[in-house]
């Protein structure tokens, strides 16, 4: 095993407990909505959906650079250069997290002026961590981009995949710089911070995930280069050109020009469109030539990531964008149900196929299978369905009551949350939320059990 693939494994372990914190405080901030006054003057709603969702965002991240320093050796056949300072910016990462965490959970917030920016709260929807901590995320960042840029001119080797992901590198360390300023207009705020959560968490993770699942599917199911590096190239135009301006879709109301109405309404639902290509050509191509694979896990996974994707990010995304829709459904719960399945579909799914490759690898099993990982892939997909679903229709009472015949006003915004459709929605989400939990706890056991020893089967994969 590659040094970079030893670290890769640390990075999936920090990944996976950040992976469980996040869904402990997401369950805590949907009691919230049950319990309104639970810990009161204790700990903040707030701070629990601080930590739920800027979790996800980190743990995520980790995942990603995981799957890199994993697949980068074996893709360029070098080692990856600079592993000591690599390993050395792992542990500052994890020091960064718990701190920031420590001080989230202690001290919560603070007063508005530059002390508590730099040391408490920035108070920026998923950039909440102060800009000392957002300092040393960029500085991780800017290894993380030495070691790829440098093992690609030491190994003296380009691959279509190779130059995807460096080109990715440039924007994803440039946007994530708008998470620096604080713009006292907010609508100049807005725009910009669309900027760094639409391109940087959607956009350029949308071509990162797109280049770890192409070398999955070459690892997993032995899929021709030629035809993930195709489809890589569809999803890098479709991000310069769709991505950009179906960024207009949350324009809406913020101040800016009327014709984003129709840009960003149009635009914003083609991105997730080659990623399921991708995965489906894979899928057409490895049956034609009878399609064996000796990890069953990674495949389920894979496939969930890319029609996860589509309906998550795709159809649930179009459904709510067209700016006659968004009118009522904005800020709703509406919203949040599009948020957790475009998440969950778009990269959770993918970086588990990532953990499986990984478990097959360090166990020294020829064929990886078993049941518990059955278990976990059905109370995952169950548990959040019926989150969406849950969130969904919470989110259409929301647009009904409180919009449409509401209009929006403060009164009507309570009488939504106190009708019967919004909070059986919210006990759905609650119920479904624990089955997800069920899920998580069913993965952790499975990737840290031993796999029984068989050999791989002779004959065409068959549905598990």
């Amino acid at each position: 095993m590659y040094r970079s693939q030893k670290l890769s494994l640390r990075y999936f372990t920090a990944a996976i407990v950040l992976f469980g914190v996040m869904i402990l405080f997401g369950l805590l901030s949907a009691l919230y909505y049950l319990y309104p006054s639970m810990l009161f003057n204790v700990f903040n709603f707030s701070t629990s959906k601080i930590l739920h969702i800027d979790t996800l965002v980190i743990w995520l991240l980790m995942a990603f650079m995981g799957a890199v320093y994993w697949y980068l050796p074996k893709e360029l056949g070098h080692e990856v250069v600079g592993m000591r300072l690599a390993e050395i910016t792992f542990w500052v990462f994890c020091a960064v997290v718990a701190v920031v965490a420590l001080v989230f959970v202690f001290v919560q917030y603070g007063s508005a002026n530059e002390f508590t920016l730099w040391f408490i709260n920035q108070g920026r929807k998923y950039v909440e961590a102060p800009r000392w901590a957002t300092i040393g995320v960029v500085a991780v960042m800017l290894v993380f981009a030495y070691n790829v840029i440098g093992t690609a001119v030491k190994a003296r080797r380009m691959t279509g995949i190779m130059w995807v992901l460096v080109l990715d590198l440039i924007p994803l360390l440039i946007v994530y710089l708008d998470a620096f300023p604080a713009p006292t207009n907010m609508s100049v705020d807005l725009y910009w911070w669309w900027w760094l959560v639409h391109m940087w968490v959607e956009s350029t993770w949308e071509v990162l995930i797109g280049c770890v699942m192409a070398l999955v599917l070459m690892d997993v199911m032995g899929t021709s280069r030629r035809i993930v590096e195709a489809w890589l190239y569809i999803e890098v135009m479709l991000v310069l050109g769709a991505g950009i301006l179906g960024l207009g879709h949350h324009y809406f109301w913020i101040g800016t020009p009327r014709y984003w109405l129709g840009i960003g309404g149009f635009f914003s639902a083609l991105e997730p469109l080659p990623l399921l290509g991708m995965v489906i050509h894979s899928i057409y191509d490895a049956g034609m030539h009878r399609m064996k694979t000796a990890n069953r896990p990674a495949f389920y996974w894979i496939t969930a990531e890319a029609f996860g994707n589509f309906i998550g990010a795709g159809v649930w995304g179009f459904m709510m964008t067209l700016p006659q829709i968004n009118l009522f459904s904005h800020g709703t719960q509406w919203t949040v149900s599009h948020g957790h399945f475009a998440f969950y579909g778009a990269y959770v799914c993918g970086v588990l196929a990532v953990f499986y490759v990984a478990k097959q690898k360090t166990a020294g099993t020829e064929f990886l299978d078993g049941r518990a990982w059955k278990w976990s892939f059905g109370l995952f997909n169950f548990g959040m369905i019926g989150m969406v679903m849950g969130l969904l229709i919470a989110g259409m009472a929301q647009a009904f009551y409180g919009r449409a015949i509401g209009g929006s006003t403060l009164m009507a915004f309570t009488q939504a949350s106190e009708n019967p459709w919004f909070i059986a929605g919210m006990y759905a989400r609650m119920g479904f939320g624990v089955i997800f939990a069920l899920g998580y706890v069913v993965l952790v056991y499975d990737l840290l059990t031993a796999p029984r020893r068989v050999p791989a089967p002779q004959t065409p994969m068959e549905p598990a």
